[in-house]
């Protein structure tokens, strides 16, 4: 694990300048080392001040998102790919003046439930439109990472395996995968295996538990999931995800389900959180070292 991070939803809707700024603070003081925030429109927010507040608190800064409807680069319509690939460029662009050092998230599709199978020239688009933001993040010294996500926000990649199948038809070296815990455990057999099966593919990792709230609390079996990290030498960022309609803007709220309170008291939400995954990770580095032993 590189740094613990925490995404800002724990700690605001992400609306106002004021919010993401506090975000900083409270992320830093209660140690996480990276934090996660969702799309910055540049005419909205202060990136520069941003980026300024989280160097002077030794924060690093990454940024999900999904794309809407009318910019939906697996469509079939050339026009609606076009604007999808205008908002991932620019979206490179805001990660980059933010200072931050990865664009992860849908990607490749809208962030909406779908009413019909994905279609061989959407996959082709979308593989296509990825590539070419891929250029540009490379060029501006960005991370390009795809979240895997469940059948309820995206049609396209469900699975680690589906995931794999893009990268490779992307042609690109540098896109990688964004795993979550919260969608393997919906999607995959065994979350456990697709982390082996993904390996060094795997560019960013959410932590979430089945029910979006505290961790233990849900049916994640997060022993076997640090046991996976261990085993494939994940050197990357792990970030702690968690929604509650206490914080959550509504437009988030509706696309991600999130239709009661899973939690009301973000600080000791984000105190355990740290607390747990720092225990899984010892637990998970004992049991290898026992093993070894063995």
């Amino acid at each position: 694990m590189r740094r613990l991070g925490i995404h800002s939803y724990v700690w605001t809707n992400g609306q106002t300048q004021d919010g993401l700024e506090l975000a900083l603070e409270k992320s830093a003081a209660c140690g996480y080392g990276t934090i996660e925030f969702a799309y910055l429109q540049p005419g909205k927010f202060n990136l520069d001040r941003l980026a300024k507040k989280a160097q002077s608190l030794d924060l690093e800064i990454g940024v999900t998102m999904g794309l809407p409807v009318d910019g939906d680069v697996s469509n079939d319509d050339a026009a609606v790919v076009k604007r999808g690939e205008a908002i991932l460029a620019n979206a490179v662009k805001a990660v980059r003046d933010v200072g931050g050092n990865k664009l992860g998230g849908i990607l490749y599709s809208a962030h909406n439930k779908y009413s019909s199978m994905p279609t061989e020239r959407g996959w082709k688009n979308s593989t296509a439109a990825i590539a070419k933001t891929a250029d540009i993040a490379k060029a501006a010294g960005i991370d390009l990472v795809l979240e895997v996500v469940n059948r309820f926000e995206s049609n396209l990649i469900n699975t680690t395996a589906q995931g794999l199948a893009f990268l490779k038809d992307t042609g690109s070296d540098h896109v990688r995968l964004h795993l979550d815990t919260f969608h393997m455990n919906v999607e995959e057999a065994n979350p456990a295996a697709a982390i082996r099966l993904a390996g060094d593919k795997i560019g960013y990792f959410h932590i979430g538990e089945s029910n979006r709230g505290f961790l233990g609390d849900g049916v994640i079996d997060f022993d076997a999931i640090f046991d996976a990290l261990l085993d494939i030498d994940y050197q990357r960022d792990i970030v702690f995800e968690s929604f509650s309609s206490t914080v959550v803007d509504e437009s988030l709220s509706v696309v991600c389900a999130i239709w009661r309170n899973t939690w009301t008291e973000n600080q000791p939400l984000a105190e355990h959180a740290k607390a747990f995954i720092e225990a899984k990770y010892a637990e998970a580095q004992r049991r290898r070292r026992s093993n070894a032993g063995a």
